[in-house]
């Protein structure tokens, strides 16, 4: 299994404000579609209670609460980290699309990073959980200019975790 978070960030390495997105970017939709289409995605309740018509569809949802009597259509729901391992664990590639705090849970075992970086500040109340640059090498970094579509600057930006030569 291999398990990526996909964020979009602001310069502050803000993620949302009022249980929203910053901003209305089409090119990182269709860039989160085309990555997650086909995979398993995990979310908390609030991510989930945020989308528009519920489950993404054509991907396996999975959502994690602490609140043990939640329910919601297309989605299996778990209450832990470990239960989240578990019912992925045949799973190739595993998404990890939010909020802060799961972000937070899964951070340190994440292989890759999939970051949008918005080249722009918003106010926000909900900001990416801190995590050591140095662990995470550049794989790919690709610069978007706005457009008519695209009303802000932006870079897709794909982050491999470094591994340790002695725990190969």
């Amino acid at each position: 299994m291999t398990i990526s978070i996909i964020a979009v960030l602001d310069t502050n390495n803000a993620i949302g404000k009022n249980n929203k997105l910053l901003c209305y970017l089409p090119a990182d939709l269709k860039h989160f579609k085309k990555l997650t289409t086909g995979h398993t995605i995990v979310m908390g309740r609030k991510t989930y209670e945020s989308l528009p018509n519920g489950a993404l569809p054509n991907r396996k949802n999975v959502v994690l609460t602490k609140n043990t009597a939640f329910k919601c259509k297309g989605c299996d729901v778990v209450n832990s980290v470990e239960e989240v391992l578990d019912i992925c664990r045949e799973d190739e590639n595993v998404f990890i699309i939010g909020g802060a705090q799961i972000y937070k849970l899964f951070i340190e075992k994440a292989d890759r990073l999939y970051l949008t970086h918005v080249h722009n500040e918003f106010k926000a109340d909900t900001y990416f959980p801190d995590y050591e640059t140095n662990k995470w090498s550049a794989a790919k970094i690709e610069d978007f200019e706005p457009d008519g579509k695209n009303k802000f600057s932006y870079s897709f930006a794909k982050y491999v975790r470094k591994r340790n030569e002695c725990n190969l």
